[in-house]
């Protein structure tokens, strides 16, 4: 009741049609493993796609900044991940593009040490950090804004999902990377504990990509997936109990953990000038390491024209 009550009350712009006597157009999106991604997440479970016409498989991967790869010669239809994972994948495909901020990272990802008490008594120490996601993205801002010398430390390319593991066995002494692992941490592995976060370094962004080549031959399909996104996000902040029971449902993850850990989060689902000033700084981040293989702008890696087509009260660029 609680579901129809909202989709009866949203604005005539996110009005579900009836699609019952049309096949579903099929789609295939992927992201990574954590709430951050939640509003992919509720509206499969929610059945936000299914009452917009859409027949959506959601596939999972190591990171949801890896799966953004896969936009590339349309693999697949749509990722969810970090800035700098877009910003790589359109300097090899210039069709991936983001066409909505869908999270910011409030309090989501860590410096986390074991035996360390402090960011000084992390030098000389070994840091694991998933390379081309956000994880490299808030190492480097770590780096930045606390004046660090990128030379004290020993950087592990380690993934998310294995980097609890890593430290536990003493591969690594400390990692930089999102939740749910810093928290899984803590609980598993004694003398464990967060060093920097980054609601004092900088408020990290996950984005919703498309190839855009792909979006403008499907408009209709397009239009259908932004409206599903900006229903589940709407209903994520009306009923975030709810929410959080789809969430755990899909990852199969227990409840009070996963509700616990989407209040660390803001979702989104707009384009603001914040969207663009992470882009940017994913760009001049890759530069710094000489990853940038041309010049890109922040302009050429969002696309606007769906959400706009949507809401566009949302899109504020």
């Amino acid at each position: 009741m609680l579901r129809r009550t909202l989709l009866a009350a949203s604005g005539a712009a996110l009005a579900a049609p009836a699609f019952a006597q049309n096949a579903p157009i099929k789609l295939t999106i992927a992201t990574g493993v954590d709430p951050s991604f939640a509003p992919y997440y509720v509206a499969k479970e929610g059945g936000f796609f299914e009452r917009n016409g859409l027949d959506c498989t959601v596939n999972t991967g190591p990171s949801g900044s890896a799966m953004v790869a896969f936009l590339i010669g349309n693999q697949i239809n749509s990722a969810y991940g970090a800035e700098q994972a877009g910003v790589s994948a359109h300097l090899v495909d210039p069709n991936v593009v983001a066409v909505c901020e869908g999270t910011a990272l409030l309090r989501w990802i860590s410096v986390l040490g074991r035996n360390i008490e402090n960011m000084e008594g992390l030098k000389g120490k070994r840091v694991g950090v998933a390379r081309g996601t956000g994880s490299e993205t808030f190492w480097l801002s770590v780096v930045s804004k606390l004046n660090l010398n990128p030379a004290d430390y020993t950087i592990v390319n380690v993934e998310a999902p294995e980097m609890v593991a890593a430290l536990e066995r003493g591969n690594i002494d400390a990692f930089a990377v999102w939740e749910p692992w810093p928290t899984r941490a803590m609980r598993a592995i004694p003398n464990t504990k967060i060093l920097v976060s980054n609601d004092q370094i900088q408020i990290v962004r996950n984005f919703v990509y498309m190839n855009k080549a792909w979006g403008l031959a499907n408009a209709e399909a397009t239009t259908r997936l932004m409206r599903s996104l900006v229903q589940a996000q709407e209903f994520i902040a009306a009923s975030p109990a709810e929410a959080a029971r789809h969430v755990a449902r899909f990852l199969r993850q227990d409840r009070a953990f996963i509700a616990e850990l989407m209040t660390k989060v803001e979702y989104k689902m707009n384009l603001t000038p914040d969207s663009v000033g992470n882009f940017q700084l994913a760009i001049d981040q890759l530069r710094g390491m000489g990853k940038l293989s041309k010049e890109v702008t922040p302009a050429q890696v969002i696309w606007k024209d769906p959400l706009a087509a949507v809401a566009p009260d949302r899109v504020r660029i």
